[in-house]
């Protein structure tokens, strides 16, 4: 079951600038409204307001309703998840709740979160995007929860899932190692392999993703609550779908692998497992979950809505083309380029897209994200044409595989002042090292810090 935050309460912007070098950033006009547009997409989509608007709890009845579906909670609630938002996630379902309504939990983040953290809902750091064996001990620990607490059928377990919880949530299967899947996850994430085969993979290495999860808390309720970073809100691919039922199966794993041309490089217990399976020797992830309910309650589309809406209240004239942008990084820019030039968007001046695309890197690239990637192509793409244009590509967590970089901006001034310093901006993107490119522009890194949430990257073009 998938529904999407109906906004019942109101929603804030989580706590004032989302973008840090806003004032280095905002040198025209055009610019300073694309990083407003910006900020009004990610605070929409903030864990807080999702929540906010998604879910109610009413202590007296004991029933929690999330998007106007109510559980009656005849036992206990606990409280288990992993992802880029988990945290803040878990902090605000704390302030719906009440501590004192939750008996235990757990929920694994980032490197790097700040916080502010829950009062009762341990949090645990791990990394992203190859797991580590933090990740691996705090999975361990939720698991041992069940039987700590003799978790049954009148209890609720409620489940936070957000972007990045594939890497945060990992269980090795049993004869799989930490260094095996950190190996695999390393050379598929290099081979240009999109999430969805990513996750395919990394559900038949193990003990929880591809609904394992759901299924080993049963016979209690399982409420998941999901902040979607994929395209198309699968819920069998967002972190894997730990509390989803999956409909693939081993055979598909390998066929990634054969894909890519990854079957003879990976571990070789990675293939002997995935090979056992695929004859039938090891049982296949769940198809159904009666106690798994899932609900997305913030996306990209989310975010996109919010920002046509503050485009427009600048006195703009938006449009949405898609929160479903995907396929590679570079021929995605210079399609939109394309379009630009050809006047396809003619009569608006404000262009909204949302998605997540997928860098090939080249042998010894540089350093750089997708969405500084997307800037730069864009910018070599438009030439002639870039009068009045800008753009902004940012990942709404925050992190544009950099951690301390969330996207770029990119107008005339920018490549005005590379031309100045003699850069060789094909160069640059050709070996991807786009970071150290805008770095040299100047006023073109936007920097957020963590922003608590994910839902994929967000693009605005604006014409001055």
């Amino acid at each position: 079951m998938s529904c999407l935050a109906s906004g019942r309460r109101s929603a804030h912007n989580g706590g004032g600038v989302i973008i840090k070098n806003r004032a280095e950033l905002a040198t025209t006009p055009a610019r300073a409204q694309a990083l407003d547009i910006i900020e009004a997409g990610i605070a929409r989509v903030l864990p807080e307001n999702v929540m906010l608007s998604a879910l109610s709890y009413d202590g007296r009845q004991r029933s929690l309703a999330v998007n106007g579906q109510t559980f009656d909670v005849a036992g206990r609630i606990f409280v288990i998840g992993g992802g880029k938002a988990s945290a803040a996630m878990a902090r605000t379902l704390e302030e719906i709740i009440g501590p004192d309504a939750i008996t235990a939990g757990l929920v694994t983040t980032k490197y790097g979160d700040a916080g502010p953290f829950p009062r009762k809902i341990a949090v645990v750091p791990a990394a992203h995007p190859v797991p580590d064996q933090s990740g691996v001990d705090a999975v361990s620990r939720m698991l041992d929860l069940k039987a700590a607490y003799s978790i049954g059928g009148a209890d609720v377990v409620v489940c936070l899932l957000s972007g990045g919880g594939s890497a945060l949530l990992p269980a090795p299967a049993d004869g799989i190692s930490l260094a095996d899947k950190q190996r695999v996850t390393e050379l598929l994430v290099a081979s240009g392999a999109d999430i969805r085969e990513i996750n395919i993979v990394r559900k038949h290495l193990s003990k929880t993703k591809g609904g394992r999860l759901g299924r080993f808390f049963a016979p209690a309720t399982v409420i998941s609550l999901v902040l979607s970073d994929v395209i198309g809100d699968d819920l069998s691919v967002i972190a894997s779908g730990p509390t989803y039922p999956d409909a693939s199966t081993f055979a598909d794993a390998l066929a990634v692998l054969r894909k890519q041309g990854l079957a003879g490089e990976v571990p070789a217990p990675v293939m002997a497992r995935l090979e056992s399976g695929a004859h039938g020797r090891l049982d296949e992830t769940p198809r159904t979950l009666g106690n798994c309910h899932n609900f997305i309650i913030g996306n990209n589309a989310l975010a996109l809505g919010a920002m046509a809406e503050r485009a427009a209240a600048l006195g703009r004239r938006p449009i949405i083309v898609t929160a479903a942008q995907q396929g590679d990084t570079a021929a995605a820019a210079r399609l939109r380029a394309g379009e630009i030039i050809s006047g396809k968007y003619a009569g608006r001046d404000v262009i909204l897209l949302g998605g997540e695309t997928t860098p090939t890197l080249p042998p010894h690239a540089g350093r750089g994200g997708r969405n500084q990637h997307y800037a730069a192509v864009w910018l070599l793409a438009m030439g002639e044409h870039l009068d009045g244009w800008v753009v902004a590509s940012v990942g709404t967590d925050g992190s544009d595989f950099l951690p301390d970089v969330a996207g770029a901006i990119v107008d005339r001034g920018t490549l005005e002042r590379l031309g100045r310093a003699g850069v060789d901006i094909q160069s640059y993107t050709d070996r991807f090292d786009t970071f150290h490119l805008l770095e040299i522009a100047g006023g073109a890194l936007i920097r957020t810090g963590s922003t608590g949430t994910n839902v994929g990257d967000v693009i605005v073009y604006v014409v001055g």
